[in-house]
This record gives C-alpha cells, sequence and structure tokens, in this order.
C-alpha cells in the first residue's frame, strides 16, 4: 500500500492495532482552548467527515465507521497518540496511513476529548 503522509486522520479505526504505548499526555490532559479545538474540529471535518460522523449529532456517511464521539466507550482516546506519529496502519481496504506533525496530534486528540465530554 502506498503510504501516505498527512497531517490527517481517517483511520481512527486502525489505532486498535498497535500495542502497549505510553502517551506523552496524561487521559484528557490535550489543548482546551478554542482555537486548539476549532483547529482540531476542522481537521476532522477536512480529513475524516467522508467517512466518519464527526460531530455531537451527526452519522457516519459509511457503514462500520465508528463516530468519533463514542471512541472513547471502545478504548482511551488518548491511545491514538502514537499511531498518529507513526503512522495508522488499517486493516481494511480504502482507508489510508497517516502521520500528523506534533501540534496536529494535540489539536485532533483535544477535539476529540471534547466530543467525548459531551
Amino acid at each position: 500500500m502506498k503510504r501516505i503522509w498527512s497531517s490527517a486522520l481517517c483511520a481512527v479505526a486502525g489505532s486498535l492495532f498497535f500495542g502497549a504505548f505510553q502517551p506523552a499526555h496524561a487521559a484528557g490532559n490535550y489543548p482546551s482552548d478554542p482555537m486548539s479545538v476549532a483547529s482540531g474540529q476542522e481537521l476532522a471535518e477536512i480529513h475524516c467527515a467522508a467517512c466518519h460522523a464527526v460531530g455531537p449529532e451527526d452519522a457516519s456517511a459509511q457503514p462500520g465507521a465508528p463516530a468519533f464521539r463514542e471512541l472513547g466507550q471502545r478504548y482511551p482516546v488518548s491511545s491514538l497518540e502514537e499511531s498518529l506519529a507513526e503512522g495508522i496502519v488499517t486493516g481494511h481496504e480504502g482507508m489510508p496511513e497517516f502521520a500528523f506533525a506534533p501540534d496536529d496530534i494535540d489539536d485532533f486528540l483535544g477535539y476529540l476529548t471534547s466530543l467525548q465530554a459531551r
């Protein structure tokens, strides 16, 4: 599979494939200021909404694509940090591999954390 490098995340579901990682942030300790959360939301809307529900009430466009607001019910959102930095490899066709810049990871996970609290 051709490696795609981007400051986007569409492969959240693929994050279940990594092992024991110690995140740099404690769970829920991502940026919560309005600018960072808005930046994370923009990343989700631009790069992930074609498949995933990225808002507080929308439906996923692709069947089986988990809604971002429900990810915290499946596993700790902070567990995505390493795979976002290293590149997520997914288990099914059509889902690209991504690697994020550190600031994008923080903003994106700040947004994801804000969705879990609603």
